[in-house]
């Protein structure tokens, strides 16, 4: 039987008909679908951890009872669990281990263009590419297997094209593997790295190597497709399928497994090529270490090492590089006009856009962090000035706090970190905890919205229902805010401009830790119809644009306004009724009155 799979749904599936039943992660776009998909299946076990350490902590524990297990997470999310996985390399694994992990070229949803094929090789671990959804299903059952076989974690790294296209997938062809689980056994020169126990693990971590080298030569996920020997392409992922498209005809060397690499069979390869090339996304991983074997090859010079690639990057590179050529390359054009996007923008009706429309009246200094309201860094809230990591925007906060006090900084401005409610379970509580250790005169604006909202509304420990839907505790943030020690904990209605000033303005006057609780759900959760709804009267409007700078993507300018005492253009206010969620925010900012309800 065939599907139509996207390759986040082929890892899921992959997962769960090679016997796995026990899975942990945190929701991070492009890995997301992962778990939400496997959580579907019938007698598993899957959580969403309060973040990528707690996750993959969780997992380990889990294959020291013999289980297989499955962490996923995003690309950054690694640098979060990086501590217990280059650990985990050295106590190996009892049930086998998969981590997969998804990067994201073109930072569709990401702060940075991380490549995490390094960590593959930092860590020394088995690294599987798939270079579509088919493949995807199939590295998981290698990937279990090696995992088992090398008493080691084994590591698919996604991509966001590869994550969410979807290709037709063969499934149901073998029975889901039963497995007997043999329960945790005690081993503690295996599972305790003291310093004396790590150091017999060293060597047998470069025995693991060696043999995993020996099977990087010999698996079938490596493959040459010899074709015109003029040009020899090594290539992996969802390169490969451009390389495909752009030069059907060219010489491949396609890997699957990316660590350890297969030098015999890159050796052979290029000596069979006129020219070598690597096309990759962002680092030269493969580049660099092909010339380190001091086999001439070439790759970056033609292909950039910034974003994304494409057919059209992949063809202009090879036309840069003279090997364009009418037989060997087939050109691909893009639509006319879609090199523009548009814009991302908080959703009609964010509950966040008050907190931050209010927060510009009070001219702070505003240390941002990862969610939705990272947005508001854009035209016309513009409100925030910083944003590096999850969690760091109490810390960075704390920082600059600090610093204006001891170091006699003259700057009067009060200083702001804003973050999300998932985000502060996931990394924000022991920020708040150096805040009031240290008593930094510092206001913290948690943003809660009742889910984890960026990557499309995923339960966490504040909702009260775990990823299967299962109720669950709720966390009371003001409670927990105040067993860390901050003892003064303000709650306000984003919704109410008026009342969330007058609050911001009372916790910029008082000289210490503070925490401001929004308390509105996203709009993305409402399944009802607004029970209010505006519109503008152009007759009344004067063009003031006061409603604009809210950035509501409902309200958009209309027909210009005659100005006859200035040259300056004005255009009175139209509101898209179908978009209004009837958050009133327009109606509080209109001097006016041209805003009205229906």
């Amino acid at each position: 039987m065939k599907k139509v799979l996207s390759g986040n749904e082929a890892i899921a599936l992959g997962v769960y008909e090679n016997g796995v039943r026990f899975a942990s992660a945190y929701p991070g776009t492009p890995s997301t679908e992962i778990l939400e998909n496997y959580a579907r299946y019938e007698g598993v076990y899957a959580e969403w951890a309060p973040n990528e350490k707690v996750a993959l902590e969780v997992a380990v524990g889990a294959s020291m009872t013999g289980a297989r297990v499955l962490a996923t997470m995003k690309h950054v999310g690694l640098n979060v669990a990086a501590d217990p996985f280059m650990t985990l390399t050295y106590t190996g694994v009892s049930g086998g281990f998969l981590l997969v992990c998804a990067d994201d070229p073109g930072m569709h949803s990401s702060q940075n263009e991380q490549d995490n094929r390094f960590y593959g090789r930092f860590a020394q671990v088995p690294m599987f590419e798939p270079s579509d959804s088919q493949e995807a299903k199939d590295m998981v059952a290698e990937a279990y297997d090696i995992s088992e076989k090398y008493d080691t974690p084994s590591m698919i790294r996604m991509t966001t094209r590869i994550s969410h296209s979807k290709g037709v997938v063969e499934v149901g062809d073998q029975p889901v593997i039963k497995r007997e689980i043999a329960g945790f056994q005690r081993d503690k020169k295996k599972n305790v790295m003291i310093p004396a126990f790590a150091r017999l693990k060293h060597p047998k971590i470069l025995e693991r190597v060696k043999g995993l080298t020996e099977y990087a030569e010999i698996t079938p996920l490596n493959r040459v497709e010899m074709g015109d020997s003029k040009v020899g392409i090594v290539t992996s992922g969802i390169s490969y399928q451009y390389v495909k498209e752009v030069l059907p005809t060219a010489s491949i060397l396609k890997l699957g497994l990316t660590y350890p690499l297969s030098e015999k069979m890159i050796r052979s390869f290029a000596a069979n090529v006129d020219r070598l090339f690597v096309v990759e996304e962002l680092e030269p991983y493969l580049e660099d270490q092909i010339k380190a074997m001091g086999i001439p090859v070439e790759g970056k010079k033609y292909f950039s090492i910034l974003d994304e690639l494409s057919q059209d990057l992949v063809a202009k590179g090879f036309k840069e590089a003279g090997v364009y050529d009418q037989e060997l390359v087939k050109p691909i054009t893009q639509p006319e006009g879609t090199d523009m996007p548009r814009p991302p923008l908080m959703c009609a009706g964010c509950t966040h856009r008050g907190l931050f429309y209010a927060m510009n009246k009070l001219k702070g200094i505003v240390h941002g962090d990862i969610g939705c309201y990272t947005l508001s860094v854009l035209p016309p809230l513009e409100s925030i000035d910083t944003t590096l990591c999850m969690g760091g925007s109490i810390s960075m906060a704390h920082g600059t706090a600090k610093a204006i006090e001891v170091l006699g900084i003259e700057d009067e401005r009060p200083v702001f970190a804003v973050i999300g409610d998932s985000t502060f379970f996931h990394s924000g509580l022991t920020g708040l905890l150096d805040v009031t250790y240290n008593k930094s005169n510092v206001t913290i604006c948690i943003l809660d919205n009742g889910t984890t909202a960026m990557t499309g509304a995923q339960e966490n420990p504040g909702t009260g229902k775990t990823l299967q839907n299962e109720e669950s505790v709720h966390i009371d943030l003001k409670q927990l805010v105040k067993a860390l020690g901050c003892t003064r904990v303000r709650e306000v209605d984003p919704f109410d401009i008026k009342g969330t000033i007058e609050i911001l303005k009372e916790e910029v006057a008082f000289k210490g830790p503070s925490v401001i609780i929004t308390s509105r759900p996203c709009v993305q959760l409402l399944k009802y119809e607004p029970h209010d709804i505006y519109d503008s009267n152009k007759d009344i409007c004067i063009g003031c644009e006061m409603c604009q700078k809210l950035g509501c993507p409902a309200i958009s300018q209309g027909d210009e306004i005659p100005s006859p005492n200035t040259k300056k253009t004005k255009r009175h206010s139209v509101i898209d009724t179908s978009l209004c969620t009837g958050c009133s925010l327009c109606l509080q900012v209109c001097k006016p009155g041209a805003i009205h309800k229906l």
